[in-house]
């Protein structure tokens, strides 16, 4: 079922966007405009057919929408949410989001700095006892600049080895190799299972802090303890309190080992679900469950400056990772694909098992495409190239997780 266009009476203005990966950012708080009928009608007709070539061809079992201006141009909801027991995929369903979780972890670490309460320049051990890494800050784990090794490696049996060998230019360069490792978590692991492990076996460092940019999903898992020792509340209950429910996502939830009863599968591309696994408990990196509607109050609220200050924002989309050529780069929480003199796009995708997301801000066209999958499905990260509708340009990012 294709939804009609909906609107929420809102207003619109664009907002610069950086020239130059080193340039600063200004971020304007955005008074949004309503579209037109007509304007709406537009975005539509040209969504459906790349919509229904890209995905709907491919087996797309999710939700998906596009908004202009703070309003929905175009949503559609298909398949089942759970395949065994048939129930259907509806705006109220809630979807794993994986990575585009660490847009919450982030910008709520920003909020707790603008409230005074954590620098960004502290070492991660102030506020996690034990830490073993001192010159590790809380900026180098959300910029994934802090060199720590993979959670979702060392904790499932794998152990990476760094060496330094010459490529065929002379230059000593850094090799990555994963061998598997006799030390392996059983049960259902928790965040602080991460921390306990990083403190006593004290895994080697994959590059020295603020090297360079290494994704990873340790760094997220202990900024939501940070965000825990913080405010002394638990990171699901936080979320909650301070996030979702005073910006009215009714719909969203942090998932947790108390909710494992409740676990619905995610399913490979031959439908086949994926079972709760030792690591599905830890969050902070992923686990928390939204809709699409939901995401786009997150992305309003961004955008109005009524979550951080615009200011904030403009931090966290500055380019941090610049030791590489290219146009992809990270900031605080965000990819970024930096390729002036187009504006960036900001973004997180997003996996986790079979689902695969899309969180895509065109924030020059205040234009935003969300795409939310439950069966594995590789054409949801190439969704966002259907921003050709909002910005006239053809996109050939490739955008992945």
């Amino acid at each position: 079922m294709i939804i009609p266009v909906l609107s929420f009476f809102l207003t619109a203005c664009g907002a610069s966007s950086p020239k130059q990966p080193d340039t600063a950012i200004t971020i304007q708080k955005v008074e949004f405009s309503g579209l037109t009928e007509k304007a709406k009608a537009y975005y539509a007709d040209a969504i459906r057919p790349l919509y229904e070539k890209q995905l709907l061809r491919t087996g797309f079992n999710g939700a998906i929408l596009f908004a202009k201006n703070g309003e929905i141009v175009f949503e559609d909801y298909r398949g089942d949410i759970n395949f065994k027991t048939k129930e259907p995929i509806t705006p109220t369903t809630p979807f794993h989001l994986a990575s585009i979780s660490k847009t919450f972890t982030a910008m709520t670490i920003l909020r707790l700095m603008e409230q005074g309460r954590i620098d960004l320049e502290d070492p991660v051990y102030k506020y996690l006892t034990g830490f073993p890494y001192t010159t590790i800050t809380v900026k180098n784990l959300l910029s994934h600049r802090s060199g720590l090794p993979k959670y979702d490696h060392f904790m499932s049996g794998t152990r990476a080895i760094v060496t330094r060998k010459k490529n065929r230019r002379g230059k000593w360069i850094k090799r990555t190799t994963y061998i598997t490792d006799p030390i392996a978590v059983t049960g259902l692991s928790t965040n602080a299972d991460v921390l306990k492990y990083l403190n006593q076996i004290q895994p080697p460092l994959e590059s020295q802090p603020n090297r360079r940019y290494h994704y990873c999903n340790t760094n997220y898992a202990l900024l939501a303890l940070i965000i825990e020792k913080i405010t002394g509340q638990t990171y699901p209950q936080y979320l909650k309190d301070s996030v979702f429910t005073p910006l009215g996502m009714q719909h969203s939830y942090v998932f947790s080992v108390k909710d494992t009863a409740n676990y619905i599968p995610s399913y490979n591309y031959n439908k086949s679900p994926f079972k709760l696994e030792k690591l599905d408990c830890v969050y902070g990196d992923k686990n928390v469950y939204s809709t699409v509607r939901d995401l786009l109050i997150w992305d309003r609220a961004l955008y109005q400056g009524s979550f951080i200050k615009p200011e904030t924002f403009a931090l966290s989309i500055e380019p941090l990772s610049n030791e590489t050529r290219g146009i992809r780069n990270y900031g605080l929480g965000w990819h970024l694909v930096v390729d002036p003199p187009n504006p960036t796009i900001v973004y997180h995708n997003g996996w986790w098992h079979g689902n695969n997301t899309v969180f895509r801000r065109l924030i020059a066209d205040t234009a935003t495409i969300i795409v939310l999958g439950n069966r594995f499905n590789r054409n949801i990260w190439s969704a966002g190239k259907m921003s050709s509708v909002f910005t006239g340009r053809v996109d050939t990012t490739g955008i992945e997780e």
